[in-house]
């Protein structure tokens, strides 16, 4: 895929799956945005000494002000890939009112926000363009999603706002799809579940691998999809 001079978003960049994504961006030939938390973040980010990445402290992706900002930067956005999330394990009984609105804040709400001002940037640049976002099985099979709940109606609406945004703005040129991973192999995800099949779950590099795809000019017709990365779990 050749995203040479093709500048691209990436939030939750710094993260494991970030940045695998930057990695293949980069290896791709893309000039790499990637917006950070706090300076831990940055500071161990690999890929922070490459002459194609632009770090920038960010904050709090829920910020509108800070969000449009940000992209109102950017003139010549190519594609935004919306990683950056969070996630809440535990009963409904134990989770109250916050529990929701902070799934809902970190994951529906930073991807809307972050959609919206990728349609502007790409308006602008008036190249067409690529947004994906990262919903989970969960939000396509919510049976699987006890104890999850809370995180399951976030990533449904993060699909929803997916399938829902690539009918808009199709006719512009921007074809807007989504991963939706199981659990992906990380070590953070092996500590969690020691006893579980690894060699089941999808790896880092493979569910990159699609993001990419989606996101790149070689994807002429693909839009609207939430597209499953489940491995073999």
């Amino acid at each position: 895929m050749d995203y040479r001079n093709r500048h691209v978003v990436v939030t939750g960049g710094t993260g494991e799956l970030g940045t695998a994504v930057v990695g293949a961006l980069l290896d791709a030939g893309a000039v790499c945005h990637v917006p950070f938390r706090n300076e831990a973040q940055a500071r161990h980010f690999s890929h922070r000494d490459s002459q194609h990445v632009s770090l920038v402290e960010l904050g709090d992706l829920t910020d509108e002000a800070a969000v449009t900002g940000f992209y109102g930067g950017l003139d010549k956005l190519w594609a935004s890939i919306h990683i950056a999330g969070g996630f809440a394990f535990a009963p409904i009984a134990q989770s109250g009112k916050d529990v929701l609105t902070g799934q809902l804040e970190t994951n529906l709400v930073s991807a809307y926000l972050c959609c919206r001002a990728a349609v502007a940037a790409c308006l602008r640049a008036g190249a067409g363009g690529r947004i994906v976002n990262v919903a989970a099985r969960h939000a396509l099979e919510p049976r699987l999603a006890a104890n999850l709940t809370a995180y399951a109606a976030a990533k449904a609406g993060v699909a929803a706002l997916t399938v829902a945004l690539g009918e808009e703005v199709a006719k512009d040129g921007i074809l807007v799809n989504a991963v939706a991973p199981s659990i992906i192999d990380t070590p953070g995800n092996r500590k969690s579940m020691p006893k579980a099949d690894f060699t089941a779950w999808p790896k880092v590099d493979e569910v990159a691998a699609t993001i990419l795809f989606l996101a790149s000019p070689e994807n002429r017709i693909t839009r609207g999809a939430v597209v499953p990365v489940y491995g073999k779990f």
